[in-house]
């Protein structure tokens, strides 16, 4: 079974090792002692504890599902048209959008700006074995 050291666990997550302790600790999230005292998550808790996350902060208001919190970085504008980037975490999310959209919403960098994305089409890749999480 993979299993995840809390730091890694983390990144997974989006957030810091220690709220991932945080979790554990409250039994939100269930870990394991690996043979030198390391929490370890399992593989299997870990997404089913990530999909959690994923159902309580779906509001149901739009059909969109990919939905990512983030900074306005910058606002690239012209006549008519605007370049909108956001970083949510680690993942940069570029959007091009009229010019008076990005008025209207008042877009330039430091605003908390959500990027909902619909796609039919979604690539899945694997990351190179040099940054896959160790696990057993």
């Amino acid at each position: 079974m993979t299993t995840f050291r809390i730091s890694e666990a983390a990144t997974l997550l989006g957030v810091s090792a220690d709220t991932v302790r945080r979790w554990v600790d409250a039994g939100r999230l269930p870990a394991e002692r690996d043979e030198h005292g390391h929490r370890r998550v399992g593989g299997a808790d870990l997404a089913a504890f990530a999909r959690s996350q994923i159902d309580a902060a779906d509001s149901g208001r739009s059909s969109a599902r990919n939905r990512f919190r983030g900074i306005v970085t910058e606002v690239i504008r012209d006549e008519v048209m605007a370049q909108v980037e956001i970083a949510a975490g680690p993942f940069r999310v570029v959007s091009l959008m009229s010019r008076q959209a990005a008025d209207e919403l008042r877009l330039e960098p430091g605003v908390v700006a959500d990027a909902v994305i619909k796609s039919t089409n979604v690539v899945v890749e694997i990351p190179d074995h040099s940054r896959v999480p160790s696990g057993h």
